[in-house]
């Protein structure tokens, strides 16, 4: 088990040194692919096998595994505080010199070492590896051909996917790490690693605009780090252990203890770019896609959700966990909302991300079986549709040149393969019976026995994200012209889209029983029972493989009704009356001509991101100072 489980950690760190310093592209590329292999055989191996209990790794070539986390701890400190001198930021350098002397007193004169076992797996785990080693591989094998038109694209005279791959390789075995690890002080390590990792991705261009935001990712999460340790140092203040698995069997221990993990999910919210640390997600938009897709999917951003979720348990029926509930939900209303004002593919995607972790969060926070149920399935559905949607924006935008959804209407006579993907993509995140809409159905049945507050925002927030999704599908829409060329991309393009879109819908298809193998033996009182393919519990049922069925009986009618319509004469849009001679004109002002042209309303005036972001980031902080304050 412990070969299997340093596999997946190790495994990556050791891809990545190969495509940093062999040069060949052959020899990146195939490397690449095997380690996505390798991992997604490896997490696949892990689930079969089932949770484990807490075990302990003595040594890596030799050298104690904790003395090693130790110098890796502060040698990490050191690279990020030269950036901070680096970028001149202030910011950076006071965090994370904070962070330097907090910990430095910690692990040599307040801790007393003990032997943790290192490594744990409950199903909170599984699912995690298996997001992470599955959909990350994908996402760094569409890297591949899709780093090479982005890089001709720039004109580069000399290669930077060396330095690329590195960094998004060794993202995923910080990611295994972090989720894998029972000590917290190996937690805080490979929390720290994604970090990193994510600032260098996010500058990767080097261009002013990708060097500003990756500084102000950099500081952002330099807090979360600070956040961390501190929590860090109290849940031990008062627990005396460090082993996560004994800190959550506890439950809550006091006031000081509470207050620490009120800290540990701080640096949660931070990572998970909860209002308002929004900002740095944002700003990661300027990245290269796979960058995106990696962070908003199997990374980064579920890096924070993971600690929120890892550690409900430690303050299930306290303040915090109102609290958390609370800026959950707010975050989720608010990005809903802030979505709806744009019209930037990437931006949409990354708003709609904010949100859903806001829903996650959420749910950690309401602390029941129903939510924490909600949570989970929420984290691997997401994964899936958001990476697919990611990864088909990029392949958009290097196809038209414009991520804008205006310039996508009617983009399936283009580029038929990858409109339909996306579209399937939105209708997946947005749609019955589809998973992503189970967990929020969960997650809104989970909310009704806690604060009605909860239910109302996050019953508006489902809304307002239909509005942005629909409002993208539709605009892609259209009629596929007769003799047109069909669409051709690479295969490292096309396998993962078509890999992730068919796990999109087969997981779907499968919620009802990947609940009950996999979610149901870790929740002791499972809130559902499974009965011919829909989900039942006391609160209503979520009916899938029926609808399903009738889906497809939908969707075969609606093909065979359609199969004649190559020999439909198009006609031009009707314009009250107002139609000129020449097609796709009306008659206007003096008679002339005038194109005539479609658009979406974006409702500037109510959703301006100017005026909404200040007052949902003032809202925010008072909701997290409040949360912080009812710890204490």
């Amino acid at each position: 088990m412990s070969n299997l489980l340093l596999l997946l950690i190790l495994l990556p760190v050791a891809a990545a040194l190969v495509c940093y310093f062999v040069r060949s592209s052959a020899v990146r590329n195939l490397t690449v692919v095997a380690t996505g292999a390798v991992l997604t055989l490896a997490s696949v191996g892990l689930l079969a096998q089932g949770a484990f209990e807490p075990i302990a790794v003595g040594s890596i070539l030799g050298i104690s595994s904790d003395f090693l986390v130790t110098v890796l701890d502060f040698a990490l400190l050191a690279v990020i505080f030269f950036y901070g001198l680096k970028h001149k930021s202030l910011l950076i350098q006071g965090f994370t010199l904070a962070q330097a002397v907090l910990l430095a007193w910690f692990e040599f004169i307040s801790l007393k070492h003990e032997a943790v076992p290192a490594l744990m797996g409950d199903q909170l785990t599984l699912v995690m590896v298996l997001v992470i080693s599955v959909i990350g591989s994908l996402i760094c094998i569409f890297a591949i051909p899709y780093m090479k038109e982005h890089e001709e694209h720039l004109h580069l005279k000399k290669s930077r996917q060396p330095r690329f791959f590195f960094f998004l390789v060794l993202f995923l075995g910080a990611m295994n790490g972090l989720v894998l690890s029972n000590n917290i002080l190996w937690m805080y390590f490979f929390f720290e690693v994604t970090t990193l990792c994510s600032f260098m991705l996010i500058g990767h261009d080097a261009t002013e605009i990708a060097t500003k935001n990756s500084v102000r990712a950099l500081w952002m999460n330099a807090l979360g780090g600070l956040a961390f340790v501190i929590g860090m140092m109290l849940v031990y203040s008062e627990t005396g252990t460090l082993n996560i698995a004994a800190i959550l069997a506890a439950g809550p221990q006091g006031a000081l203890m509470v207050t620490g993990v009120g800290f540990l999910c701080l640096a949660g919210f931070t990572k998970a770019a909860q209002v308002p640390f929004q900002s740095w997600l944002l700003g990661a938009m300027v990245a290269p896609t796979p960058v995106s897709a990696l962070l908003h999917s199997s990374t980064m951003v579920k890096a924070g959700v993971f600690v929120v979720l890892r550690f409900a348990p430690a303050y299930v029926d306290t303040f915090l966990s109102t609290g958390v509930a609370v800026c959950g939900a707010f975050t989720f209303l608010a990005c809903a909302a802030l979505g709806i004002g744009q019209s930037n593919g990437k931006k949409i995607l990354a708003y709609s991300t904010v949100a859903n972790l806001g829903l996650i969060i959420c749910c950690a926070g309401i602390n029941t079986p129903l939510a924490l149920t909600a949570a989970i399935m929420l984290i691997l559905f997401h994964a899936v549709s958001k990476s697919l949607l990611f990864l088909c924006v990029g392949t958009i935008e290097q196809a038209i040149g414009s991520r804008d959804i205006e310039d996508m209407r009617g983009l399936y006579a283009k580029l038929p393969r990858t409109a339909l993907i996306t579209i399937i993509g939105i209708l997946t995140m947005m749609l019955p019976p589809f998973g992503v809409l189970l967990g929020k159905w969960m997650a809104i049945e989970a909310s009704a026995d806690s604060n009605i507050f909860i239910v109302i925002m996050l019953a508006m927030g489902s809304a307002m994200m239909v509005v942005y999704l629909a409002r993208w599908a539709g605009s892609m829409m259209g009629s596929r012209e007769e003799g047109a060329k069909s669409e051709s991309q690479a295969l490292l393009i096309r396998l993962p889209l078509f890999i992730i879109c068919l796990a999109a819908v087969a997981l779907s298809v499968a919620s009802p029983w990947i609940y009950n193998s996999l979610l149901a033996p870790w929740l002791g009182s499972a809130p559902f029972t499974v009965g011919f393919g829909s989900l039942e519990s006391a609160h209503g049922t979520f009916v899938v493989v029926p609808l399903f069925l009738v889906l497809g009986l939908g969707l075969l009618y609606a093909v065979k009704a359609a199969s004649g319509y190559r020999k439909t004469r198009i006609m031009p849009p009707y314009l009250g009356g107002a139609n000129s001679s020449v097609d796709g004109t009306y008659v206007g002002p003096m008679n002339g001509d005038v194109p005539f042209s479609a658009g979406n309303m974006y409702l500037g005036e109510l959703f301006a991101e100017g005026k909404l972001t200040p007052i949902c980031n003032a809202l925010a902080v008072a909701l997290i100072v409040l949360m912080l304050g009812g710890a204490l």
